[in-house]
Order: structure tokens, then C-alpha cells, then sequence
């Protein structure tokens, strides 16, 4: 269930897995994981050289010009649609730059990708990393994004319509009989029918594999011998991939809240889902310390998980109203308006908890959590958390939702074979996450069946990724990272030959630009001089 999308929108894409609640278990994180098979024979000769007829692409000028904010520059960039097949046609990548603030010193493009899978790399260089990353990085690098195939600005993927993507979040996902699991499986069926109604062409080529292929394309066009890039969530898989295609092509990596790639979907999903309820335990021990402002009660983290989860139920019985009270940006009160602001729906059990599921991203946002659950709790207005959850999905105020769950899915059902097959063995696997998480473990593994429904194939296996020969790579992890669990950091970072490991103590997606200056200093170190870490090397 990918859920992530904090109240306080975070600088980093939560990683959604397969299935989102709803959606994609998975975003936060992405059920799914490797953009294709481990890297064969034919593949490994990337590393040394560039195939004859992809020299057309590997020789592109890239043609730039303003765009957005003073200071931005756009390209169009071409890339083969079918890299196995590169005379069956193009797809067109879009790119923005923002150029290093020194050209003395210069170090090259610093390529970004804030995660999803799904999550616009061209819009988190303009509106955070080519303005809010460290001056010094900036005056050294041209900041450079690309969103990936079939993401926002790069032939994006397209399944539903506002009106029908509402009642598709708002599917139970905590079926208690038949006619609900059926349901439940007839969302999945739909979702899948209108991105292959809509996206036929593309959504047999969106994988991760693919995408970190678009890169060193982009590497070459840019005219850098290697490649320097930061990713965060998901975007860790996508450049861990990128090493172990091109491992003599990597310059200095960062990745941040990291995957893990051996992980099948399963045990991926069922790991995320224990990240959410470590990151809930810990906005429930802030909440109850606070006493008679916190609407779980004051007696225990154990108690407010019981009493969030009695209200879950409660919910699933009787959705709440969500015209009127808590303002956030999406419309509240707008009361029937169809289409647009809340659009006259209700809160029900799913958009409840992804609401709640959005804000574990990023401790800044319990305060607003703690507000959309009083108002739901003690003034049945379900505003607040509808807000929350709208935020999550990216729905605008006009009822239209964005790209990022359509891209998520597409990515994860192709990179990963998926976690369940059938209702009956969503079933007979709820036991083990429900111990995961009391409070969202069922929702979560039922959502992991999304992918159970997808017209295409997945091409991608779990596997370890060690990109042999690649320079050193640094990859960070949050110990109580409710996304991408620790423990996801610390395995990729000890597969991949030449990782160093930076753990930050502390909660939320991520680590890089979120207040530590221990971590910052060092990543900076890394980025400008190349200088890694110490074994061990623990910040808070």
C-alpha cells in the first residue's frame, strides 16, 4: 500500500509497494522491486560499451529552453520505447536543468529522483532540490531531472477518471464476506482495464530497468563520463539499478531510505507494512503524552492503536460526512460539488487510514493528524482526514488525480512478480500482518493483490545487487523509517560491493535535508569530495 503522502508534504515520495491501499501497496512503497530480471550476459556488456544501434540516442543534442521558475531550463529527450527492439519507436523523456550557481569548480549534473514509484523528478527539482538542497551542492552541480517513462511530463500512464478513481480508493479493503472480497477484486480488475484501454503501448515498458537505461542515455547527452545522482525511497532501487547496469559509469550515488531488492513482493509488502506500525507507535507515544489534545486516549501507544483501530471499524460500519470544518487546501465544504473539492464523499474506512497512513511519512505532520482525528473522532467531521488522503493520492481540487498512482502501479506489476495470486491467499496470509501491524496490517495485505489483476507480464525478479566494479556508493537509512524499514538500508547497503552505510536515528521517510546536520555534512562531504563515511557512521 503504498501509502505516502505526508499531511506536510515531504520533500521525498513515499515509497508505495504494490498495492497501495487502494492503490498500490507499495508506494510508500512499491510491492515491486527490480525492473527486470537480474542483469544477464547481454546486459553486462552495457558496462563497457554502447550498442551500435543505440548510438543514435547516446549522440542526441539536447535542445534547451526556459521553463517555470527564472532559472530553469527544459529539453525533450528521445529514448527507445522497446530497448530490445530500438527500430520499433521512440518515447520521449522530459528533462529540466538548473545550472550550478559556480562554473568554477563545477563537478557535472547531479540527477534526482525523489521516489514513488510515480513521483515527478522534475517537479521536486523545482519546487525543493535545485532551491532547498545545500548551497554548496548547488554551486557545484547542474541540477538535472528526468521524469521516467511514463511518469507526469514523460508519456504518462493513464487509467481513470476522477469520478471513477473516487470510488476506487474508496473500495473496502477490509472485506469481511464475499460480495466485499468480490468487489474488492472487481476494483483491482477495473483499475487494470482502464490502464490497459488507456496505455496499452507504454505499460509493457515502464519498468525500473528501462528507466535507469533512459539515465545513461541522459548521462551522455548531458556530456558527463559518469553519472552523480541522489535517490530517495524508490528512487534507491532506481539507481541501484543503474550501478548494476553500468557499474564504470557511476560517479557518486546517494541513496536514501533504501530497498531492499532480494525482497520478494510479499515479504516486501509485509516489511512495510511493520514500517508503518513502528512510525505509528511513535506518533502514538507523542500523541498520549500530550494528554487531553490527543484523541487516542492517554494511556498507552498499545491503547490508542486499539482505540485508532476501533475507529477504523466504526468507520467501515457508518463513513462519516466531510462537508465543512478542518480546511486543508482540497475543498472542504464544498459540500455535493461534484468533481471537484471533496466532491460529497464520505469518510470511510479506506481513505481514513490512508490518511493517517500519509501523515507517518514525516513526523511535521502529526500536528495536523492529531487535528484530523479530533475533528473525525469528536466532531464526526471527516474532513480532515479526507484532506490528508486526497494529499496522498494527489487528487487536485478539481476532482482530477495526477499520474503518480497510475505510474506506481505500472511500475510495480512490472518489476516484481505479484505478492498474492488470489483472495484465498490474501487470506491465509493475514495472520502474519496483522502481527506486522495491528492497526493496518489487514488493509495492507489486501491491497498487496492489485497486481494479481494486470495485463502485463512482470518482466523483474528479486535479487541481490552488488554492481561489481562501481565506485562508492552511500546509502542512508532511517531507523524508524516508516517506508523503507532500516533494515532495507543496511541489506542493500552490504550487497552492493562498494556501499557505506549512514544510519540517522530518528523518525519520517528518509534522512538527507531533514534537519540533521550530522547527516547533511556528510552526504554534502560525499557529494563534493567524494569522501565516505565511516564504517559505523551513525547520525541523529
Amino acid at each position: 500500500m503504498d501509502i505516502s503522502r505526508r499531511g506536510r508534504r515531504s520533500r521525498h515520495l513515499p515509497f508505495r509497494t504494490c498495492g497501495t491501499l487502494l492503490l498500490t501497496t507499495g508506494l510508500l512503497i512499491s510491492g515491486c522491486s527490480s525492473g527486470s530480471s537480474t542483469a544477464d550476459a547481454s546486459m553486462a556488456s552495457l558496462a563497457h560499451s554502447t550498442p551500435a544501434e543505440l548510438a543514435p540516442y547516446y549522440g542526441q543534442k539536447l535542445s534547451w529552453h526556459e521553463c517555470g521558475a527564472p532559472g530553469f531550463e527544459c529539453a525533450s529527450m528521445k529514448a527507445p520505447l522497446d530497448y530490445a527492439e530500438p527500430s520499433a519507436g521512440d518515447i520521449e523523456l522530459a528533462v529540466a536543468r538548473k545550472q550550478a550557481t559556480k562554473k568554477k569548480g563545477r563537478l557535472g549534473s547531479l540527477l534526482v529522483n525523489p521516489g514513488g514509484p510515480g513521483g515527478s523528478a522534475i517537479g521536486y527539482l523545482q519546487s525543493y532540490a535545485a532551491l532547498g538542497y545545500p548551497a554548496e551542492v548547488r554551486a557545484r552541480y547542474d541540477m538535472v531531472a528526468v521524469d521516467p517513462r511514463g511518469v507526469a511530463r514523460s508519456e504518462p500512464v493513464t487509467c481513470l477518471d476522477g469520478e471513477r478513481m473516487d470510488t476506487y480508493t474508496q473500495t473496502d479493503v477490509t472485506p469481511d464476506d464475499r460480495p466485499e472480497t468480490d468487489a474488492l477484486r472487481t476494483a483491482f480488475q477495473t483499475f487494470a482495464a482502464g490502464c490497459k484501454e488507456h496505455s496499452a503501448d507504454v505499460l509493457p515498458h515502464v519498468s525500473t530497468v528501462e528507466a535507469a537505461r533512459d539515465m545513461d542515455v541522459l548521462r551522455a547527452a548531458l556530456g558527463d563520463k559518469k553519472l552523480s545522482y541522489v535517490g530517495a525511497s524508490y528512487g534507491t532501487f532506481l539507481g541501484a539499478t543503474y550501478a548494476e547496469l553500468f557499474p564504470r559509469r557511476v560517479g557518486r550515488l546517494v541513496l536514501d531510505g533504501a530497498m531492499d531488492p532480494a525482497l520478494p513482493a510479499r515479504r516486501m509488502n509485509r516489511e512495510q507494512t511493520a514500517g508503518f506500525e513502528t512510525a505509528f507507535r511513535s506518533f502514538a507515544k507523542d500523541c498520549v503524552a500530550r494528554g487531553a489534545e490527543c484523541p487516542l486516549g492517554t494511556k498507552s501507544p498499545d491503547d490508542a492503536g486499539r482505540r485508532l483501530k476501533a475507529f477504523f471499524g466504526a468507520l467501515d460500519r457508518e463513513p462519516l460526512a466531510t462537508g465543512g470544518g478542518v480546511g486543508s487546501g482540497s475543498g472542504v465544504g464544498s459540500g455535493g460539488s461534484r468533481g471537484g473539492g471533496m466532491g460529497g464523499r464520505k469518510l470511510g474506512e479506506a481513505l481514513a487510514t490512508t490518511g493517517v497512513i500519509a501523515a507517518m511519512y514525516d513526523e511535521a505532520g502529526w500536528p495536523q493528524l492529531r487535528d484530523a482525528l479530533t475533528s473525525a473522532m469528536k466532531n464526526k467531521d471527516g474532513s480532515g482526514l479526507l484532506a490528508l488522503s486526497d494529499g496522498y493520492y494527489e487528487r487536485g481540487d478539481d476532482g482530477k488525480y495526477a499520474n503518480l498512482m497510475f505510474a506506481n502501479a505500472a511500475v510495480n506489476c512490472l518489476d516484481l512478480p505479484p505478492a498474492f495470486s488470489s483472495p484465498a491467499e490474501v487470506r491465509k496470509a493475514l495472520p502474519s500482518f496483522r502481527e506486522a501491524s495491528p492497526v493496518f496490517g489487514e488493509g495492507l495485505a489486501w491491497s498487496s493483490l492489485n497486481c494479481a489483476y494486470w495485463p502485463v507480464r512482470a518482466t523483474g525478479e528479486p535479487h541481490r545487487i552488488e554492481a561489481e566494479g562501481a565506485a562508492p556508493i552511500l546509502v542512508a537509512g532511517t531507523t524508524r523509517d516508516p517506508a523503507t524499514p532500516y533494515r532495507w538500508a543496511k541489506a542493500l547497503a552490504s550487497q552492493l560491493s562498494s556501499g557505506h552505510l549512514l544510519t540517522y536515528e530518528g523518525d519520517g521517510h528518509t534522512a538527507y535535508g531533514r534537519g540533521s546536520e550530522c547527516v547533511d555534512a556528510t552526504i554534502n562531504a560525499y557529494l563534493l569530495k567524494g569522501t565516505v563515511p565511516q564504517d559505523g557512521k551513525r547520525c541523529s
